[in-house]
């Protein structure tokens, strides 16, 4: 099943409307949906090499894009959603004293969440909750984002016979890794 989930990633990714379609998941990655970019971003570099700063680029503007959506939602629906949630559950007060400290961190934060396998979303979403300045929320995800898709596109268009051969002959491997990486994620989100 995953190989054949991999052969149709694959061929979708040699798709005309592929770039579209990784803009999409990039974008509603950044703020709601939790499959990250790399799904498709991976296999469309593999397809096609000499487009991998164009793919790289769509994928981080795309991506930073949704975090803005994020950002909005945590910024104009948390006195809605998150609020309440928080009173619920007795921690209403010790949010102020988290905010204040998230702010003083908060690029790094984003910094983090933008490389790394730890929801991005997440990350956007408290962004906005915080009230941490939209200015520095969009640079640290411009940087962020751009260096993690960006190096994986270098990667993939310096070794991308290899890195391709390497995958397809661990494909379980390598899927198994990646759901500990995105359920470990998962994890450490809960207990924060």
């Amino acid at each position: 099943m995953i190989r054949r989930l991999y052969d149709w990633t694959l061929a979708w990714a040699a798709h005309p409307h592929a770039l579209w379609v990784l803009a999409i998941v990039s974008f509603v990655e950044s703020s709601v949906f939790p499959i990250p970019p790399d799904i498709l971003l991976i296999p469309m570099i593999l397809a096609a090499p000499h487009r991998a700063w164009l793919i790289a680029g769509v994928c981080t503007v795309a991506s930073v894009l949704g975090g803005v959506l994020g950002y909005g939602i945590g910024f104009y629906a948390f006195e809605t959603l998150g609020e309440p949630i928080l009173t619920a559950l007795g921690k209403a007060d010790s949010f102020e004293a988290f905010r204040t400290h998230y702010n003083d961190w908060g690029a790094w934060a984003v910094l983090m969440a933008g490389i790394t396998p730890f929801p991005y979303k997440v990350i956007t979403i408290l962004s906005g909750a915080t009230g941490l300045s939209l200015s520095v929320f969009i640079f640290a995800s411009i940087v962020a984002r751009g260096l993690r898709f960006f190096l994986v596109a270098a990667l993939l268009w310096k070794f991308g016979a290899p890195i391709r051969d390497f995958i397809e002959r661990r494909l379980g491997l390598m899927f198994t890794l990646f759901m500990v990486l995105l359920f470990g994620a998962f994890l450490l989100l809960r207990f924060l």
